[in-house]
């Protein structure tokens, strides 16, 4: 497709962290909260970079430059947030990789691989036995008229997208930057949080 492929990034950060019991995007991860770790590890391999929230969330201080949208309508799941997303993405930018506020263990070199994957295709999404994980993927923003249709439709599954588009769906045997896929590692519960602080040999008793 395109000689010149320019890629950002959109970061949904509006999901109800019903099971962690607070607002993920604004835990502590080291110095900084999750989503300032997500974006600044993003931001050193893509730019521009969108946070997607929810209307009325509060988010931590982003870096100048990050743009930050919210879904037009809530509980609607990532295609709400891509949408959003994608109407936020400054002209002259053909893709975004898409990710969570939850994988604070996200590996860049994973990002760069999947926008080589996307390069000749709408799409690139991972997929791990025949499940694709929506949210470790880049999306041209020409995907945008299928999402606005399948949202109109409320036919709110990511894989409907997938099969309308030319998507490219990429098995981990295929990523040699991030081979535990520590990228997908995203964080639901508590324990799952304690247990990324002390994997990147953090003292979690001080968060």
């Amino acid at each position: 497709m395109n000689r010149d492929f320019r890629v950002g990034a959109i970061v949904l950060a509006g999901g109800r962290s019903t099971r962690m019991g607070t607002s993920k995007a604004l835990l502590p991860f080291g110095p900084e909260t999750m989503l300032q770790r997500v974006v600044r590890l993003l931001d050193s391999v893509v730019s521009p970079i969108v946070v997607v929230g929810a209307t009325g969330q509060e988010l931590p201080l982003m870096p100048e430059g990050v743009l930050v949208t919210f879904d037009e309508r809530q509980g609607r799941g990532p295609l709400e947030g891509l949408r959003a997303g994608l109407t936020a993405l400054p002209p002259g930018v053909d893709a975004a990789y898409v990710t969570s506020c939850d994988v604070p263990l996200l590996v860049p070199g994973f990002v760069v691989e999947m926008i080589g994957f996307a390069r000749d295709h709408d799409i690139a999404v991972m997929e791990i036995d025949g499940f694709p994980h929506p949210l470790s993927g880049v999306y041209r923003r020409t995907v945008l008229s299928h999402v606005e249709d399948l949202l109109a439709h409320d036919r709110l599954r990511p894989v409907f997208l997938y099969d309308l588009v030319d998507t490219r769906k990429v098995q981990p045997h295929e990523i040699t930057s991030d081979p535990d896929l520590r990228t997908l590692s995203n964080l639901n519960t508590p324990e799952e949080y304690q247990a990324a602080l002390r994997r990147l040999g953090r003292d979690d008793s001080r968060h």
